[in-house]
């Protein structure tokens, strides 16, 4: 069985499914407290699901220890079968040394990857995990897709706002001055997007980090579309100086 990511005393804990308790906030946001929880995004009303989760502090430390040249950053079309050995791969072409931190990293991301292909009913995932330095995707936004998976592994998180702010919020940018949520680093987020066919979807962004030599760790899960590249081809992402 998977891990997944829980806390401090037993960082390799599984999620006991059955213990998913979801909580209205405007309707159309719900938290969860298992990895389960995250399936209330197919229900007609739910616009943005979020699975609210503590980490181990020594993981988080280790995250934030790494030089940002050994962070990976890559974007594959998989099966989820497949992902620990593209991902494995990968990390040890980036340098990122073995041991129990870096296994910790990918079975969360193996174990997301599976609960995202079942949340979708897709046998294939998008999976991107950037590097990020600069300024990606800051402009509030409305995905154009049918649902996306979010968790911010280390650095700034992903941003959003109740749905009576979105027009200000697109219509403004960065002179929005409005409320704007965060999620909480580990934070699993799936959207339901444009094309989810209930609302409009949540309106969100990056956070803008240019110019702070902050480097983010973003994981995003989307299903097969028009832009996923070929299956089981490796991406690498370019990184603007």
């Amino acid at each position: 069985m998977a891990a997944f990511l829980m806390n401090g005393a037993t960082p390799l804990q599984a999620v006991d499914p059955t213990n998913s308790v979801s909580v209205e906030l405007e309707r159309c946001v719900v938290t969860c407290d298992s990895i389960d929880g995250l399936k209330d995004i197919k229900k007609p009303d739910v616009e943005l699901a979020i699975w609210r989760r503590p980490v181990p502090s020594q993981f988080q430390a280790w995250l934030e220890g790494l030089d940002p040249s050994l962070l990976p950053n890559l974007r594959i079309l998989v099966e989820p079968a497949d992902l620990r050995r593209a991902i494995v791969s990968h990390l040890d072409d980036c340098g990122m040394a073995g041991g129990k931190m870096r296994d910790l990293l990918v079975d969360d991301i193996e174990a997301l990857v599976l609960a995202y292909a079942r949340i979708a009913k897709t046998d294939l995932v998008d999976v991107r995990l950037e590097r990020i330095s600069h300024d990606a995707c800051w402009k509030f936004h409305r995905d154009f897709v049918e649902t996306r998976l979010l968790t911010t592994y280390r650095g700034p998180t992903t941003e959003w706002v109740q749905p009576q702010h979105a027009p200000q919020a697109m219509r403004e940018q960065k002179g929005f001055k409005g409320p704007t949520e965060e999620l909480s680093l580990h934070d699993v987020a799936v959207f339901k997007g444009s094309s989810g066919g209930s609302g409009s979807g949540i309106v969100h962004r990056s956070p803008p980090i240019e110019g702070t030599d902050c480097s983010r760790l973003l994981l995003v899960l989307n299903e097969e579309s028009d832009a996923s590249p070929a299956h089981n081809r490796e991406v690498l992402q370019t990184i603007p100086n």
